[in-house]
């Protein structure tokens, strides 16, 4: 997700600023961290360019420790741009308990592989904010805790009685327990906080432009982070009743607004800036959580991580590459929607290729076009089961 691009249809822009300090210190620390990573790679490419051997392993820890250095580059940049002022904040209702859940839900692959244990107490919690930066920021918590946590994260969410505000706490053992001994104070102390690395930045950013209170304590090798949401909103009879009656990954039950499909995800594969502008434009009332990419390996990359609902490509992208793609994602997600923007005309029509039906829209009439046909896909797909 592209944060700069997120602007809102109200409330005027929140500014976080970065003063020259922390601006320095951003630097020192994405400095620090893509080099060590990249250091250890370099080791390993170092060993394969000696031996010309490199086991299953070791090539999964070198291809780890490449996109580490990636990713923290690409939070670095993030929390540039959210501290300057960039992102709009447009507050509207939305039920934070199944907007977590979501997010969870498209992590659910990636815990898998990564051995992690998720437990989840999640009581009715409906907040007044940006539902596009607070998905972001609850997939920022994910981020962190998911880095750094050795076996299991615990999230709680629950309202406190007064003031009334939404609590989000995450909590997890950062620290083997056989390496925790009576000098670990000492010993964190010294090598300092080893939690605060870019994902730690990028939460504590997002949180600072939603205007969120975070608290993080950290003790004898566990963190726990409590968050709370100053802007909680009365909770709602049908709200509570959903979360009691609907299963958590239940369409429709995302958000408490009168847009149908909001909530749902959209991968974007445009590599032209005036595609992905236009597309943007499409969709902003829409309700949708749109992320932009601008080649397949990118979108390979990013559905390794997590599965959309649904992906909007451009036509020009057509060809083996891509229905191979096409075809190793719908035996992950065999729901998947897709939708192609065809290089000319303003025509919305249904293609049928290897038995697969779905829809296309000419470049010309995207504006026009693009919200009925991701309506069409992703309704005609959540009444087949997705």
């Amino acid at each position: 997700m592209d944060l700069s691009d997120v602007k809102g249809k109200s409330n005027g822009s929140r500014r976080a600023p970065m003063i020259a300090a922390d601006a320095h210190d951003l630097v020192a620390q994405l400095g620090s961290e893509v080099a060590t990573v990249l250091s250890t790679a370099l080791e390993r490419v170092t060993t394969l360019a000696t031996t010309g051997k490199i086991d299953r392993a070791s090539l999964r820890a070198l291809r780890e420790e490449v996109d580490h250095a990636r990713r923290a580059a690409i939070m670095g940049q993030q929390v540039s741009r959210l501290a300057a002022g960039r992102v709009r904040v447009a507050h509207e209702r939305l039920n934070l308990t199944n907007l977590l859940r979501e997010a969870l839900r498209q992590r659910g692959r990636e815990i898998e592989s990564r051995g992690i244990e998720v437990r989840q107490v999640l009581a009715p919690a409906e907040v007044s904010s940006d539902t596009t930066l607070s998905f972001s920021f609850l997939q920022a918590v994910l981020d962190w805790s998911f880095e750094h946590a050795v076996s299991r994260v615990d999230l709680a969410l629950d309202v406190r009685n007064w003031p009334a505000r939404a609590r989000l706490v995450c909590s997890f053992a950062f620290e083997h327990p056989d390496r925790v001994d009576t000098n670990f104070a000492a010993l964190e102390a010294e090598r300092g906080h080893t939690v605060e690395t870019m994902s730690w930045r990028l939460l504590h950013q997002t949180a600072a432009v939603l205007g969120l209170t975070v608290q993080r304590k950290d003790d004898g090798g566990r963190t726990t982070l409590t968050v709370e949401f100053p802007e909680t909103l009365p909770a709602r009879i049908d709200s509570l009743i959903s979360n009691h009656e609907t299963e958590p990954d239940e369409p429709g039950t995302l958000f408490a607004n009168s847009q149908p499909l909001a909530g749902r995800h959209v991968l974007v594969v445009a590599p032209r800036r005036e595609v992905r502008n236009t597309v943007r434009e499409a969709v902003r009332s829409m309700g949708l959580m749109v992320d932009y990419v601008t080649s397949l390996e990118e979108a390979a990359q990013f559905c390794r991580a997590s599965m959309p609902h649904a992906v909007v490509y451009e036509g020009t992208l057509r060809g083996e590459r891509m229905e191979r793609l096409r075809s190793e994602w719908l035996e992950a997600v065999p729901n998947l929607a897709f939708v192609q923007i065809a290089e000319q005309g303003k025509a919305f029509e249904l293609l049928h290729e290897a038995g697969r039906q779905f829809a296309s829209v000419g470049r010309d009439a995207i504006v026009q076009q693009l919200p009925a046909a991701l309506s069409f896909e992703l309704s005609r797909l959540v009444g087949d089961g997705s």
